[in-house]
């Protein structure tokens, strides 16, 4: 039997093959799209962190130095030793927060004033005053001097660290 395309001879099984070939490929799912958007907002995301953490631009609000200690200077002449936990254009956020306190005689003793010492001082920590403050400190920009990282050798993150032990030693 002769058959030729496009006859009534043909089969269905013919004309089937000589219907333009369709992609069985569908469109892309609402899954595809779902996980480009994920993808997207995470890459965002990460833009973001990284920019929080490696610039001034705190846009996440994320703690830079948490764990590290800083010494927030005043222009009152005030000096508080913490952790800066968050820096806004207006604000420095400062948590565990100690400063130092000079004590002195009340009365001398008779020895001539360039005998007597100076006053010792002492590192206090905030909280433990009548008032009962909080241990947080919103310091606004425009009355800090500056702000030093403090090394975990110095004399102050050591007395710090002391105080931190002390305090575990007594709970327990």
């Amino acid at each position: 039997m002769d058959r030729k395309f496009g006859s009534e001879t043909n089969s269905v099984s013919e004309m089937e093959l000589e219907k333009p070939i369709v992609s069985d490929k569908k469109k892309p799912s609402f899954i595809r799209w779902i996980v480009v958007l994920v993808v997207v907002v995470f890459v965002i995301f990460a833009g973001l962190y990284g920019i929080s953490k490696m610039t001034k631009l705190n846009i996440l609000g994320l703690d830079k130095n948490s764990g590290d200690w800083q010494a927030v200077f005043l222009s009152n002449g005030q000096v508080y030793f913490g952790q800066a936990s968050s820096m806004s254009s207006n604000t420095i956020t400062v948590k565990n927060i100690y400063y130092l306190q000079v004590t002195q005689a009340l009365q001398p003793d008779g020895t001539p004033a360039s005998d007597q010492q100076q006053g010792e001082l002492s590192l206090v920590k905030l909280g433990n005053e009548l008032h009962g403050p909080k241990d947080e400190m919103k310091i606004n920009r425009d009355h800090v001097l500056f702000i030093e990282d403090l090394k975990n050798d110095g004399k102050v993150v050591k007395a710090i660290e002391k105080y931190l032990e002390d305090q575990k030693a007594t709970v327990k």
